[in-house]
């Protein structure tokens, strides 16, 4: 991100009071679709414990229960057993603490690039000119400002997500979740956007909880990664990224990198063979 595109210090003062909140508790949580015979044990007695501002990575093979357990921390899934609570209060639903940003942009086709920005403020009760001097602040933090009056379809992928970034910070949240945000972007522009989060990160320090199934997107944004196991799934392990910041591109091919790379792709090697061997067991049970 350029040094025009970084956030501006008046609205980092405004969106910085989210650092001092965001501390995440998982205890011992259970979620459960179905009932009898369709009874399916999505995430089975995961715990862990998220300071206020760390950038947590959810790392595992596809069908583990990433998102599963990011929508529940989001209050979009309820807990079969257990609680998550966030700054000591149980979870019970969506709030504008915790900010989403999920696989696709979800934008308003029909509003501009600020509209959209603006529409959680304005949905919070903020006077119209109040939820455009956010948007406006935000979409000069994400380099969009120039687009401010477009609507999504003239933009390109990267430039809708950062727009679905900006959205997700409008609202002050403590926390913000993300739910592999990068995944249908090419690879110089997920590099980037990679980078740009990293900065924005920087610059608001929320809580991040990012799920991804990309090692080397998990090391490079992290401070830390939970991995998953196969379903049901359970964290397995937890990995310390100890590499310094800010990052960069370079860092990706540094000796400390390539270990933690090693130590993640065993374990997310053998879990993957541990799901395709239950993909097939299921396949001949229905035989």
């Amino acid at each position: 991100m350029s040094g025009k595109e970084r956030l501006s210090r008046g609205t980092a003062a405004s969106l910085g009071t989210a650092s001092r909140r965001g501390a995440i508790e998982i205890d011992r949580v259970s979620i459960i679709f179905g009932r009898g015979a369709k009874e399916f044990i999505a995430v089975d007695r995961v715990s862990a414990s998220i300071a206020a501002g760390e950038f947590v990575c959810l790392l595992g093979p596809s069908g583990c229960g990433k998102s599963t357990v990011m929508n529940a921390v989001a209050g979009f899934e309820h807990p079969s057993e257990g609680r998550i609570t966030l700054d000591g209060a149980t979870v019970t639903g969506p709030g504008a603490d915790r900010g989403m940003v999920f696989q696709q942009p979800t934008l308003f086709p029909w509003k501009t690039i600020r509209a959209n920005v603006a529409h959680g403020p304005r949905m919070l009760g903020k006077s119209k000119a109040e939820a455009m001097e956010i948007a406006d602040g935000l979409l000069e933090m994400v380099g969009l400002a120039a687009f401010a009056d477009n609507h999504p379809h003239t933009l390109s992928g990267g430039m809708q997500q950062r727009t679905a970034i900006a959205r997700a910070l409008a609202n002050t949240p403590s926390v913000l979740l993300m739910d592999e945000p990068f995944g249908a972007l090419d690879a110089q522009t997920r590099s980037m956007m990679q980078e740009s989060l990293l900065q924005i990160w920087a610059d608001v320090k929320p809580t991040v909880i990012f799920v991804t199934h990309d090692i080397d997107e998990a090391i490079f944004l992290a401070d830390r990664i939970l991995v998953m196991s196969a379903s049901p799934g359970r964290f397995i392990s937890e990995i310390p990224v100890d590499l310094p910041r800010p990052r960069d591109a370079e860092m990706t091919l540094e000796p400390a990198f390539m270990e933690i790379k090693r130590r993640c792709a065993g374990l997310i090697r053998t879990e993957t063979l541990k799901a395709f061997e239950q993909q097939s067991a299921a396949l001949r049970a229905r035989k």
